[in-house]
Parts: structure tokens; sequence; C-alpha cells
């Protein structure tokens, strides 16, 4: 595999260390999220240890407001920071 596809794939490895299964596929619940956030992306989101944050940030993932957050959804959460880190690249 090639690097970017590495890094891929560990991002999928990240939300299954965090997400129970749900039937045929996994899901974070709003304290799954928290741990995910909290461990592995502490540097890059501020407030990753207050509730209110961590609420809002589940609500705007679960589009299907379902209660859950499936990869499908985590993965705008990854492309906002992935995007956030870009632009604050450039600015330096």
């Amino acid at each position: 595999m090639t690097k970017l596809e590495d890094y891929l794939e560990e991002i999928i490895n990240i939300f299954h260390q965090y997400a129970v299964p749900v039937g045929d596929f996994y899901a974070l619940s709003k304290g799954e999220l928290k741990q995910l956030i909290t461990k592995e992306l502490a540097n890059t989101i501020k407030n990753t240890k207050h509730q209110p944050t961590i609420n809002k940030t589940f609500q705007e993932l679960d589009a299907n407001l379902d209660g859950q957050v499936m990869f499908s959804e985590f993965i705008s959460l990854v492309a906002s920071v992935q995007e956030t880190g870009h632009e604050n690249i450039h600015k330096h």
C-alpha cells in the first residue's frame, strides 16, 4: 500500500478502536466519540473535555439523528480537522 492508503486505513482502525458493532456496521455513542476525540485529537480540537463541546460536535456529526455516529458521519469530522490543519499550514 502507499503511504496515503496506510493513513486512510489507520483512520478506519482508529474508528473501530472506539466504536461498537451495531448490526452489520460500527457506530460511536456520545461517550465513545468523547473518548476518541479526547485521546486521538487532544492537540487538534480545543475543549475536548468540555461536555458542551462534545455534545455540539456529536449533534453536528449525527446527520440522521439516530443517536449514533456512523463511520460515514465520522468522516466529516476527519475532513473538517484536515481542512483546518491545511488552512493553518498556509497561514505561517
